[in-house]
């Protein structure tokens, strides 16, 4: 059923703590972009032992297995949002403990970064509760700013921010943007029950947008919200036949939100949200697989298990968008017990390669006597 693929492994160099110059690995391998939803199912319905032993012989061929890239999350609009997804706080449409509240000043998010990256976090999300950008001019060009200022600390930076245009993601490239999230949130079929204000083509457009504007895609979804085993490889399978595979592939847990419509969903069951780790990795090799939302809720012992599936990603610090975060030191602690190590930033091979005029142009920066980020490279 598996197919081993050979690669050649190259050694790790050390470089600075947030910032690797180059890839330190060559993959000699062709990832398939032609998966059939046929096949993905029977990779997921493999006896969970035997997945967990796949999934993990994969990941060692792509990824080195003691690396977890450490990223932290700020709102930086909360609330408000005139969308109807029916696992969400932030949705005007619900009555929920979460208020709406403007977008913040450059300065707090400044510090959020500097606290973030002073505790091993080597990216920086920040997330507005918008539809889209129409009508947000200024406040668009103050979040270019943020992220001119947050990859100027030689952080990694990812936004999230509704549907964009292609011209709004140029602007992003160019401010020097990293990645940018747009989850499908799970399979087109079931996608209707949870959403309606926004169709999952729509969402399919904003991705493309990313991608042609040459800002690493961050694209994954949600277990909990009432959908079927058959959804969940509908959403491995949407993403997996991508004219490019995510860069990374958030993997959430619902969080059941008081005031929303699933706010009676009971919680995953960890052995599902394994498989679907496991999955993932088979389907997309060299993607990171992000343990994102209610990794909190889950022991030690549980989310070790889902690193061995192949997630080699986590949002660490004080808090998501809406839910409660893993404290940076908890995490660190954690890590160190099971002789796993921050990643560095753009050690990713897809987005070194997407970045390599920008570093190469700090590396000449920091060669000359500068240390900041050197000025956005055009597109």
């Amino acid at each position: 059923m598996f197919r081993v693929i050979a690669t050649r492994h190259v050694p790790l160099t050390r470089a600075l703590a947030t910032h690797a110059s180059a890839p330190t690995r060559t993959l000699d391998t062709v990832t398939r972009h032609d998966w059939s939803r046929d096949e993905i199912q029977k990779i997921y319905d493999t006896p969970l032992l035997d997945l967990v032993f796949h999934a993990a012989s994969v990941h060692r061929q792509h990824h080195d297995p003691s690396k977890i890239q450490l990223c932290t999350l700020m709102n930086i609009k909360t609330g408000g949002c005139s969308e109807d997804c029916s696992y969400c706080s932030q949705s005007s449409r619900y009555s929920t403990a979460t208020k709406a509240s403007k977008l913040v000043d450059i300065e707090p998010v400044l510090e959020a970064a500097r606290k973030a990256k002073e505790n091993g976090s080597t990216r920086f999300c920040m997330g507005a509760a918008w539809r889209d950008l129409a009508g947000r001019k200024r406040g668009f060009e103050r979040i270019l700013q943020m992220v001119r200022e947050v990859r100027g600390m030689g952080m990694e930076v990812c936004t999230t921010l509704g549907m964009l245009s292609p011209e709004q993601a140029r602007q992003l490239k160019e401010a020097g943007l990293t990645a940018y999230n747009h989850n499908l949130d799970t399979s087109r079929e079931f996608y209707p029950k949870v959403i309606t204000t926004r169709s999952y083509d729509e969402r399919l457009d904003t991705i493309g947008a990313v991608r042609d504007a040459g800002i690493s895609v961050c694209s994954g979804g949600i277990l909990g919200l009432g959908e079927s085993d058959e959804d969940r490889v509908g959403l491995i399978y949407e993403v997996s036949n991508m004219p490019e595979h995510p860069e990374s592939f958030p993997v959430n847990a619902l969080v059941p939100i008081p005031g929303t419509p699933l706010e009676g969903n009971d919680r995953v069951a960890v052995h599902t949200l394994i498989r679907t780790i496991a999955t993932a990795r088979i389907a997309m090799p060299t993607t990171i697989i992000r343990l994102a939302a209610g990794r909190n809720t889950l022991p030690e012992s549980e989310q070790v298990m889902c690193f061995m599936a192949g997630a080699n990603a986590v949002f660490t610090g004080e808090q998501m968008l809406t839910t409660p975060c893993s404290p940076w030191d908890e995490d660190k602690a954690m890590m160190a017990r099971w002789g796993l190590e921050g990643m560095r930033s753009f050690e990713q091979i897809s987005v070194a390669k997407k970045e390599a005029a920008r570093l190469e142009q700090r590396s000449s920066s920091t060669e000359a006597g500068h240390v900041t980020e050197a000025a956005p490279a055009a597109t």
